[in-house]
Formats: structure tokens, C-alpha cells, sequence
């Protein structure tokens, strides 16, 4: 086995950044104004959640029948009962 240099990397073309900037993440919309609370961790925040041991049980169960993780199933939750019609006055 020889050593062998790094190759080249292109540099990106005009399609390639019109490609990327047309997702729907790409979109540079003006961001929302800062939220503090909780313990920044990227693009989300950590929180501190008391749950009854059942309810964990039950979202532990889903997530291991999903792969997914609890957070994940957690925040799914959420997301559709904020999004649903469960706080809707």
C-alpha cells in the first residue's frame, strides 16, 4: 500500500449552490426572535421534564418499537398536540 496524496476538491458550481439553496431548509427567512429559557443545544433547547413513571414506560415502549429515541417520540408528541386541535380554544 503506498502513500498517496489527498485529491482535489472542486470547488462548487452554480448548480450545485442553486440545488442546495432550493430546500426547504436553505430558505434565509428573517429569524424569529430569541428564545432564553432552557439550556441552548444547537438549534434546540435542553429542558427538565417530570413525567409519571407510566407514561415514560409507555413512551420508552414506542420508541423502542419506532427506533426512535425518547426525545424524539417526545417531541413528536408535542409537535402534534400543539399543531392538532387538543389546544384549540
Amino acid at each position: 500500500m503506498s502513500i498517496q496524496r489527498k485529491p482535489k476538491t472542486a470547488t462548487a458550481t452554480a448548480a450545485q449552490d442553486a440545488f442546495i439553496q432550493g430546500a426547504p431548509d436553505a430558505s434565509k427567512a428573517e429569524p424569529a426572535a430569541a428564545y432564553e429559557k432552557g439550556i441552548s443545544k444547537g438549534h434546540k433547547r435542553q429542558i427538565t421534564l417530570t413525567i409519571a413513571p407510566e407514561l415514560l414506560r409507555k413512551v420508552d415502549e414506542v420508541a423502542k418499537r419506532t427506533g426512535q429515541a425518547r426525545a424524539a417520540v417526545i417531541n413528536m408528541a408535542i409537535f402534534r398536540a400543539l399543531e392538532g386541535d387538543i389546544f384549540q380554544s
